[in-house]
């Protein structure tokens, strides 16, 4: 559904000014500012304003991990609320509470029913047969055309794996905000594309300073974007909810600076949920590290998702398995005799110990080769 004149709907809790318009200064009082009494658009309070109140008003609450995320637990059928600005989703098994919803919001603020979700901030959702494929192929195409490459040739991988980026070894581009647009632009491509997530983070680090490498290697991306247009993710209908994920890390991988990067994906059910690719803030001393430190971040992505299924009432009751190709980086989890071997490792790193011991992860190996 879309919400009309969403920001005129709420009123402003907190106190806030802005200056004179151009054009509407006032003469009795030139050096004035105005009070808002409405909330505008720009405000991280804009949103909120227009909508929370109410929605608690209709028995809905707002989830302590997603502040986009509301739930109405009132009867056998929950219902769902995914709030962007002036769109939002209704998820739900029962149609008929779906329809109260509506009503509801309809009492309050003048909607626009989009009736079945099929397209939603550039994200297409197909239904099929065998379940849900989210894309954005419709947004590849907006995108070629952009920035000129709708009849490129496509290749078949993202990035050349033997490639070294050296910041300092070209000439610089002659206009960055042009690499800067395209890279901006691939980054949310990522929502539906994690095989995209290590070429595109590995390029949006030269965004301060690019070089014309950098920029072809972005093209290249489209390139390869061209000729999957079609990939996307599938969710299953029919399929057992598990909840497990994959972590990995490179030592030293970067060669500028040393440093690591770590990725993880976690699945649910059939598809991916949440992935990503980083590189780590500090040099880590060995391999065990990169992986350990990968681990941990993954761990915390794992708590959170836990905590956002509880919100839509799917509990995950079993230890969440976390699946790495690094036998001591599972040694150092488990056994804290290891810690006096690991003193250079900062503190906060070990939460993935305390997760570990608390039965919530099980930290398991997989091999490379597989």
């Amino acid at each position: 559904m879309d919400i009309k004149n969403t920001l005129l709907q709420g009123e402003l809790e907190e106190e806030m000014y802005m200056i004179q318009p151009p054009g509407f200064e006032s003469c009795v009082h030139p050096n004035s500012v105005c009070r808002l009494k409405k909330p505008l658009y720009g405000l991280k309070q804009a949103a909120r304003a227009c909508h929370t109140q109410y929605l608690h008003q209709i028995g809905f609450r707002m989830s302590k991990y997603d502040t986009s995320l509301y739930i109405r637990n009132e009867s056998d059928s929950p219902i769902v609320i995914i709030l962007y600005m002036d769109d939002l989703v209704i998820g739900g098994k029962d149609l008929a509470e779906i329809n109260k919803v509506k009503s509801l919001l309809s009492v309050r603020f003048e909607m626009k029913d989009l009736h079945e979700l099929h397209y939603f901030l550039g994200i297409e959702v197909i239904r099929t047969p065998v379940g849900i494929l989210i894309s954005q192929r419709h947004y590849v195409l907006n995108l070629l055309y952009k920035f000129g490459l709708t009849e490129c040739k496509p290749v078949s991988t993202p990035l050349d794996r033997n490639l070294k980026m050296d910041a300092d070894s070209f000439t610089a581009v002659c206009d960055p905000t042009k690499y800067r647009q395209l890279i901006g632009n691939l980054i949310y491509l990522t929502i539906t594309r994690p095989d995209l997530s290590y070429s595109v983070g590995l390029l949006s680090q030269f965004m301060q300073n690019p070089r014309n490498l950098h920029l072809d290697c972005a093209k290249r991306i489209l390139r390869y974007v061209s000729a999957t247009m079609d990939y996307g993710i599938v969710y299953k209908s029919h399929t057992t909810i598990r909840l497990e994920g994959y972590t990995d890390a490179d030592w030293a991988g970067y060669k500028a600076d040393r440093r690591s990067t770590s990725g993880f994906v976690f699945s649910l059910g059939s598809g991916a949920i949440s992935w990503s690719s980083k590189k780590q803030p500090t040099v880590a001393l060995s391999s065990t590290e990169a992986e350990y430190r990968g681990a941990t971040v993954a761990t915390c992505e794992a708590v959170w998702l836990k905590r956002i299924l509880k919100d839509l009432g799917v509990p995950i009751m079993d230890p969440i398995r976390i699946f790495c190709d690094n036998m001591s980086n599972i040694y150092l989890a488990r056994n804290p005799v290891f810690h006096a071997r690991t003193k250079h490792i900062e503190v906060h790193y070990h939460f993935i110990r305390e997760r570990v011991q608390a039965g919530e992860i099980d930290l398991q190996h997989v091999s490379t080769n597989l």
